[in-house]
């Protein structure tokens, strides 16, 4: 089931075009990363899908609402956190978790369990009576998301939830989106590539306003996978390098060291002959093998890989 699709979606900004036709779709609890430099269009679709602005041209659909720039049904469906949230930082973390219970109609019984609930699961009880003023980035960045969930939405929208945090807060923040994609579907916008590595089960690349590819992150790897075997071996495998140098599907063989360890890593020209015929070669050189890997992209090779070639491999 889809929690958010969209067809054609495109914003302008007089002569700058935010949004170039955007067709997206992203399942029920999962938890996806939209990527993108700044400036992408990132914020501008969040802001869209969640009926703070109007579309050119195009439709989308959240929780099974079509959006408008007034979709009062949708308000109780979805949640969201700015990259910036904003506080009154005078009221108490409890204080603000109650006003905003009261914003969405919850009834004051409602309201107070919601509080307990959620200032427990984003780590903030001790500091609930506490004012906003003095709250750490990090403390700051789990009340925003607090709020967002406090009407149990179906969809929440998180717009660079971890930037500016340090290393602890991101951690925090990161472990919290875990916990919650198990009864929402989470939208977290980002240009933190280790971040969608850890969490999202599948992301989505725009740049320049135009949407380049979205995939599953195994999906994503596979695709862009290099043509590197890295083999590692029990004694030298200097004899098998010399071995190697007449294939014909060989570019490069050499040994390396990879965290503390020689490792044997070849690179070829030909990765499905190479599948086949690599292992038989292996078994034949008599080494005794204790690793055989066909290396994987990083998240940030294949980002850069695709916005440096215009989306084109």
């Amino acid at each position: 089931m889809e929690a958010i699709k969209c067809e054609g979606l495109t914003k302008r900004y007089r002569d700058i075009i935010a949004l170039d036709n955007l067709d997206l779709s992203v399942e029920e609890h999962s938890i996806f990363g939209f990527l993108g430099p700044n400036g992408a269009g990132k914020t501008t679709t969040i802001k869209l899908l969640v009926g703070l602005s109007a579309p050119l041209t195009g439709k989308a659909w959240v929780a099974g609402h079509e959006i408008t720039s007034g979709a009062i049904g949708l308000r109780s469906k979805i949640g969201y956190l700015p990259e910036v949230p904003a506080f009154y930082n005078w009221m108490t973390g409890l204080e603000f978790l109650s006003f905003i219970g009261e914003l969405h109609h919850l009834s004051k019984v409602e309201t107070k369990k919601r509080c307990d609930e959620l200032l427990e699961l984003v780590e903030l009880k001790e500091a609930a009576k506490r004012r906003i003023g003095g709250y750490s980035r990090g403390m700051r960045q789990r009340l925003g998301i607090a709020q967002a969930i406090i009407n149990k939405p179906e969809v929440l929208f998180l717009d660079e939830p971890c930037s500016a945090l340090d290393p602890i807060g991101r951690r925090e923040v990161l472990e919290l989106i875990k916990r919650l994609s198990a009864g929402a579907t989470v939208f977290m916008s980002t240009h933190i590539l280790s971040d969608v590595e850890r969490v999202c089960d599948s992301v989505g690349i725009i740049d320049r306003g135009k949407l380049i590819t979205t995939s599953s992150m195994e999906e994503l790897q596979r695709k862009y996978a290099r043509s590197v075997f890295e083999l590692e071996f029990e004694g030298d495998a200097a004899p098998l390098v010399a071995s190697l140098r007449a294939v014909p599907w060989l570019a490069k063989a050499e040994q390396v060291e990879v965290n503390g360890s020689l490792t044997l890593r070849i690179q070829v020209r030909d990765i499905n002959t190479a599948k086949r015929e690599l292992p038989g070669i292996t078994a034949a050189s008599g080494l005794t093998l204790l690793r055989y890997e066909l290396t994987l992209p990083s998240l940030e090779d294949i980002f850069v890989e695709l916005i440096a070639g215009g989306g084109k491999r």
